[in-house]
C-alpha cells in the first residue's frame, strides 16, 4: 500500500483508499500487510462480532429495532454533551460526548421498557415513539450546536456517519474492552437470556429476574452501540445489530449456533466491507460494511438450510413431486377398479382426479422413470410389478385411515376422503402397523365397506399439489 493511504488515515477521512488499484495494492490489503490495515479491520471485526452476539438476543427478544433507538437516542446525547462543554469553557473531549451519548441511549432504552410496561402498546409502537422523539430531539440540538460559535468545529459528523478509516490502536483498545465485557455477560447469562427470549413468563414463574435481564441486555445494547459509535455512527450502528442476527437466523435453529453464525456474519461482513472501500477509493467505509453485511444477508435468505427461499422451494417441490405420485399410483388401482381393465388412459385418470392435462403428463413421465408405470400406448398406461406393491400400500393407508376417522373421528362420510387424503403421505410405519392392528379385520384389499365414494373430488388448485408440469 502506498504512503498516501498514511496520510488519509491520518486526515480521518471516511474512506480507505490506496493511491494505485493495481492488482499488488490489492493483495496488499487482503494479506493485511499494512499496519493502519490491520488496525481499522481488528477494529470493525470485533465490532461486528460482539453487535452479532448482542443482535441474536434483541431479535428473538422482538427488540431488533432497539440498537436503531440507541443509535439514534445517542445523538441528543452528544450534542448535549457538546453545548454543556462549552458553556463551561471546557474543550471538546471525546469521552464526554460518548458519555451523553450512553446517558441518552440509556433513557432511551428504559422509555421502551417504561412504555411497555405500563401502556398496552407493542414494542415496536413503543420504540417508534422514543426513537422519533429522541432523534427529533437531537436534530434541534444539533442544529443548536451548529450556529453556536464552535459549531463548525465540532465534528459531531463523525458520529453521524462514522470514521471507520480513520480509526487508531486506541479505538481498537476501546472495542475491545466492551467487546469482552459483553460477550463475559453474555456467556455468564446465556441460559437467562434464552428464557428471556423465548418466554419470559415461564422464566418469571422460575424466579428469574425478567425486569433485571432486560436491563442487562439494554446495558449490553449501550455498550455495543457506543464502542460502535465511531466506526460507524450513530446511523449505521442498527445494521450491525440486526442483519447478522437475521441472517444467521436463516441457517440454524439452534440459540448457539444461531448466535455463533451471527457473530461470524458480522465480522465477515466488516473485513469485507473495509476491504472493499480500501480497494475502491472514496467508497465509506462505514457504509461498505453495511452494504456488504447485507450482501451475506441476501445470500442466507437464498440458501440458508433452515429457512431459505432455495431449500424451501426445493423441499415443496419435492413434496409436490411425492404426493403426486401417490395419487397417481392410487387412481391407477382405483380406476382399475371401477373398470377392471389392467390399461388405463389418461383421460380415465383426469375424470378421477382434477389434473390438468400438463401436469397428469409430467407424473406419468416420472412414474415411467422410477418403473412403476409402463405406457402401452400414446393414451394408455399399466402399472409394472413394483407399481402395484407401492399402489397398493396407498390404497390400503387410504382406507386404513378412512375406517379410522369413520369409527373413531366420527367424522362425516363426505368430509372422510378429503381428510384420508391429506394424511396418508405423511402416515408413519408404527402407526400404519397400529391401524393394521385394530382395524385389519374391516380393511382387505378391495372397496372399503363405508358407503363414501373412492374417488376423490380434489378441491381447485389440487394439479399443483399434484406436481404441475414439473417432470
Amino acid at each position: 500500500m502506498s504512503d498516501g493511504i498514511a496520510t488519509i488515515f491520518a486526515m480521518g477521512t471516511p474512506s480507505l483508499a490506496v493511491a494505485s488499484t493495481g492488482g499488488e495494492d490489492f493483495l496488499r490489503i487482503l494479506l493485511l500487510q499494512d499496519f493502519n490495515t490491520r488496525v481499522v479491520v481488528a477494529g470493525a471485526m470485533l465490532l461486528g462480532a460482539v453487535g452479532g452476539v448482542v443482535g441474536t438476543f434483541l431479535l428473538l427478544r422482538r427488540r431488533a429495532l432497539m440498537g436503531d433507538v440507541m443509535g439514534h437516542a445517542m445523538l441528543p446525547g452528544v450534542a448535549a454533551a457538546f453545548l454543556a462543554v462549552q458553556a463551561l469553557g471546557l474543550e471538546r473531549s471525546l469521552p464526554v460526548l460518548l458519555l451523553g451519548g450512553g446517558i441518552a441511549a440509556t433513557l432511551a432504552g428504559l422509555a421502551v421498557i417504561g412504555l411497555r410496561r405500563v401502556s398496552q402498546l407493542d414494542d415496536d409502537a413503543t420504540m417508534a415513539i422514543v426513537l422519533s422523539g429522541f432523534f427529533g430531539l437531537g436534530v434541534v440540538l444539533l442544529s443548536v450546536v451548529q450556529s453556536s460559535g464552535g459549531g463548525g468545529q465540532a465534528g459531531l459528523e463523525d458520529f453521524v456517519f462514522g470514521k471507520t478509516a480513520s480509526m487508531v490502536t486506541s479505538d481498537v483498545v476501546v472495542i475491545a474492552i466492551g467487546g469482552l465485557l459483553v460477550l463475559s455477560v453474555a456467556v455468564l447469562f446465556f441460559k437467562e437470556f434464552r428464557l428471556l427470549c423465548f418466554d419470559d413468563a415461564f422464566a418469571a414463574s422460575l424466579g428469574r429476574p425478567v425486569m433485571g435481564l432486560d436491563l442487562l441486555l439494554l446495558s449490553m445494547t449501550v455498550v455495543t452501540a457506543l464502542v460502535g459509535l465511531q466506526a460507524v455512527g450513530l446511523i449505521l450502528v442498527v445494521a450491525l445489530l440486526v442483519i447478522p442476527a437475521a441472517a444467521a437466523r436463516f441457517l440454524t435453529d439452534d440459540l448457539r449456533w444461531t448466535v455463533a453464525f451471527s457473530s461470524l456474519i458480522g465480522a465477515v461482513g466488516c473485513w469485507l466491507g473495509v476491504t472493499l472501500s480500501a480497494a475502491a477509493p472514496g467508497l465509506p467505509a462505514g457504509a461498505m460494511i453495511v452494504l456488504a453485511t447485507a450482501g451475506l444477508f441476501v445470500v442466507a435468505l437464498f440458501t440458508g438450510p433452515k429457512r431459505g427461499l432455495l431449500p424451501r422451494w426445493w423441499l415443496g417441490r419435492s413434496l409436490r413431486r411425492a404426493v403426486g405420485r401417490d395419487h397417481l399410483l392410487r387412481s391407477m388401482l382405483e380406476c382399475r377398479e371401477v373398470t377392471g381393465n389392467g390399461e388405463i388412459t389418461a383421460a380415465e385418470l383426469m375424470m378421477n382426479r382434477s389434473w390438468s392435462r400438463g401436469g397428469l403428463s409430467g407424473l406419468l413421465r416420472v412414474a415411467r422413470r422410477a418403473g412403476e408405470m409402463i405406457q402401452i400406448d400414446r393414451d394408455r398406461w399399466r402399472l409394472t410389478d413394483r407399481g402395484e406393491i407401492e399402489a397398493a400400500a396407498m390404497v390400503r393407508n387410504h382406507r386404513l385411515w378412512e375406517h379410522y376417522l369413520l369409527e373413531y373421528a366420527h367424522l362425516a362420510p363426505s368430509h372422510v376422503d378429503r381428510a384420508a387424503d391429506r394424511i396418508e403421505h405423511v402416515l408413519d410405519p408404527v402407526l400404519v402397523r397400529r391401524l393394521e392392528t385394530e382395524l385389519g379385520a374391516l380393511v382387505d384389499a378391495g372397496p372399503p365397506a363405508s358407503p363414501h365414494p373412492l374417488a376423490d373430488e380434489t378441491p381447485p388448485g389440487d394439479d399443483v399439489v399434484a406436481g404441475g408440469n414439473e417432470s
